[in-house]
């Protein structure tokens, strides 16, 4: 467990016994970041403008080609979307807050730039820097992290979203050390440090150019994924659907004009869950 990890449960025990509290000065500084939030939420440029930034740097080439020359293809977002973006500023907030009154010092966020030489720079923000490292705090749903942020090694088989190479960028660009995400769980408040001290940087930096190198030069578009098999009780159904890498992609009907969505042909729940089908077997 990390050591700011214990502190901040220590400090949430105390306060639950009614022997701790926040300072005004941290309640200031959560409310301050919360509003800031807010504003920058509905007063910055339209979502739909696209530029390379370390925030989807580490994203599917497919999904940034789209982005870039066909942005007019793109499902619209859903009505809720800018409450989750606000909810994930929120927690990160009173996360902060929470070190702060565990007694954690660390630096606050800051604006950084990645120097990629002749492929240009990359710019963003992180949240935050302890021990000289810097580190990211992620909200994630219930499924997210109990599996996607599980261990090092399950994201970076399940990293669709660039995390990793988002936090590399981060700690190049500020010239620290990497650190890890701090992680909340959105549904019930529990949270856990995952480290990711470990990291190929130079690994993750060439992926990161070779994604800067394809979007900038217009390289033709190449799908990052395939269909997979749908399977029920271990045995394949005949049908194809796409995986969970497609699953939160805004382009994936252009992508695919062929899928299909419709509830699942094999399952025998009670509420059947939507699958987007590729193909499907019409002889089972």
């Amino acid at each position: 467990m990390h050591q700011a990890e214990l502190k901040v449960n220590l400090f949430l025990q105390e306060a639950l016994a009614g022997r701790a509290t926040v300072t005004e000065e941290v309640a200031d500084k959560v409310a301050s970041d919360v509003k800031a939030a807010v504003l920058k939420q509905f007063s910055g440029p339209p979502r739909d403008a696209f530029r390379l930034r370390m925030s989807n740097i580490g994203k599917p080439t497919c999904q940034l080609w789209f982005q870039k020359n066909k942005p007019e293809t793109k499902a619209p977002y859903d009505t809720h979307f800018l409450i989750n973006m606000i909810t994930g500023d929120i927690i990160e907030a009173v996360f902060k807050g929470l070190l702060r009154a565990a007694g954690v010092s660390f630096g606050d966020n800051d604006n950084v730039t990645l120097d990629l030489g002749e492929l240009g720079y990359i710019k963003g923000e992180y949240d935050m820097v302890l021990d000289g490292a810097v580190d990211d705090v992620k909200s994630a749903s219930e499924y997210s992290y109990s599996t996607r942020f599980s261990s090092f090694e399950k994201l970076i088989q399940d990293d669709t979203f660039g995390y990793i190479p988002q936090l590399v960028g981060y700690g190049v660009a500020a010239n620290k050390s990497i650190g890890g995400f701090w992680v909340v769980n959105k549904a019930n408040g529990s949270f856990k440090y995952l480290s990711i001290g470990s990291v190929n940087k130079e690994k993750v930096l060439n992926q990161i150019k070779k994604t800067v190198s394809y979007i900038d030069n217009d390289e033709p578009f190449e799908r990052c994924f395939e269909p997979e098999a749908e399977y029920f009780s271990r045995k394949p159904s005949g049908n194809t659907k796409l995986g969970m890498s497609c699953k939160w992609c805004n382009f994936k009907e252009a992508c695919w004009p062929e899928m299909q969505t419709m509830p699942s042909r094999v399952s025998k729940a009670r509420i059947l869950p939507m699958v987007d089908y590729i193909t499907i077997n019409d002889g089972k």
